[in-house]
């Protein structure tokens, strides 16, 4: 217990100093902590003599830091359902679909592409059953990710809230984040249920449970959250409410076949926000702060699966393949799209390089893939460089393409058209 401890003391304190020097190349915080996670991994740490990694986080403590990550995974899973909002979707309904679309299914294209042509050299003995279907199906789903909370942040710190650009990119990547999602609740399926009848009924497993949850559960919370009821302390009991809702909501989707961070995700989705919001706003928000906390521990688990120095010639060509691979689809495909439907060049650019932001959720999308074994280490770390680098790629590229335009035009090319 006290290596537990004196570990989340050093992530905790390892994730504080690079998310300050994360702000300090205006990047964000949660950037710094990711890579603060990597740092602390064989890649960096382990670099050193002796074995450090070894040392500072043992055997005996893994297995504790790992329920500590999938909490954190769990809880901000169900931060991100909260602030899902259809209102995200409004405007520019043509533009919007044929953007979206086209960044998930490009990007899902290439990505199974280069599975199929990196197949000779995964690791099979570390696959779950050495086929090929399971890599390439997730490689795909992996590839078609955004990450709308690192977007967001990314878009309130450059003031794009208001810009045609930023509430465009904001819409596309939440429409196209729950269609990946769906894509990747039926991939899970078919990798933990060889049998087509199997998969079938993991699939009709999660469509019942998330029909209970709109049907059932919905008008339960806002029956419990009407005007009259609670009296009194009613903030601890929506806080257990929620809390006990988001556990049992992830518990049922691992028990149906799929990931755990699915049914916090769809609960958080379901939860009446508004009702929330008027009787107790800060319990969403602690159980967000929650998550935050604990994140530079899931970021660390990540990271001492990642071995930058163990790829070999193999791996760095994996890895460029993969960066290469995965800018070309998400940018490509926003991009293309975004041109083809009228905007200007320039807009479809920005757009592209916007979408391509992948963060912290394709961690979580990874740390799936390894749990289920349809990544081996190198695919795994392949992967991990490139959520980095897509994501810290981002804010330059903004500022040499868009903030420059923007101060000099004061009408930009609108997008919702």
């Amino acid at each position: 217990m006290g290596t537990v401890l004196i570990d989340l003391a050093l992530i905790l304190l390892a994730a504080s100093v690079f998310a300050a020097l994360a702000g300090r190349v205006r990047q964000p915080a949660v950037m710094g902590e990711i890579v603060a996670g990597v740092a602390l991994g064989p890649s960096v740490l382990g670099a050193f003599p002796g074995d450090p990694v070894g040392v500072l986080f043992p055997a005996s403590a893994r297995p504790h830091l790992n329920v500590l990550a999938q909490l954190s995974l769990v809880l901000f899973m169900f931060g991100v359902g909260y602030r899902f909002s259809p209102s995200h979707l409004r405007g520019g309904a043509g533009r919007l679909t044929a953007v979206s679309l086209s960044s998930v299914a490009l990007p899902f294209a290439l990505g199974a592409g280069l599975a199929v042509l990196l197949r000779p050299w995964f690791d099979t003995s570390q696959l779950r059953d050495g086929g090929t279907l399971g890599p390439v199906l997730f490689l795909g789903a992996a590839m078609s990710i955004t990450a709308f909370p690192v977007l967001a942040r990314i878009i309130d710190e450059r003031d794009m809230r208001r810009d045609p650009l930023g509430t465009m990119a904001l819409a596309s990547a939440a429409l196209q984040d729950f269609l990946a999602w769906c894509v990747l609740a039926v991939v899970v399926a078919v990798v933990t249920s060889g049998d087509p009848w199997d998969v079938g009924r993991t699939v009709v497993g999660g469509l019942g449970f998330a029909a209970v949850l709109v049907g059932v559960v919905r008008p339960l919370l806002s029956w419990l959250l009407a005007p009259g009821r609670l009296a009194g302390d009613g903030a601890r009991v929506i806080h257990a409410v929620l809390g006990i809702g988001l556990l049992v909501s992830a518990w049922t989707t691992q028990e149906i076949g799929l990931h755990a961070v699915f049914g916090a995700f769809l609960f958080g989705a379901v939860v009446p926000g508004d009702h929330i919001d008027a009787r107790a706003p800060a319990v969403p928000e602690r159980i967000e702060q929650t998550s935050l906390l604990l994140l530079p521990v899931f970021f660390t688990v990540t990271g001492l699966s990642v071995d930058l120095g163990g790829l070999g010639r193999q791996g760095l060509v994996m890895v460029l393949a993969v960066v290469a691979v995965a800018c070309a689809g998400k940018i490509g495909g926003g991009a293309g799209a975004a041109r083809l439907t009228g905007a200007s060049g320039h807009d479809s650019l920005v757009l592209g390089i916007l979408l391509n932001t992948r963060g912290l959720t394709e961690l979580v999308i990874l740390n799936v893939g390894l749990s289920l074994g349809v990544l081996d280490s190198r695919l795994f770390t392949a992967m991990v460089v490139m959520a980095l680098v897509s994501t810290l790629m981002t804010g330059p590229l903004l500022d040499r393409l868009h903030e420059r335009t923007r101060a000099a035009s004061p009408a930009p090319d609108p997008l919702h058209q």
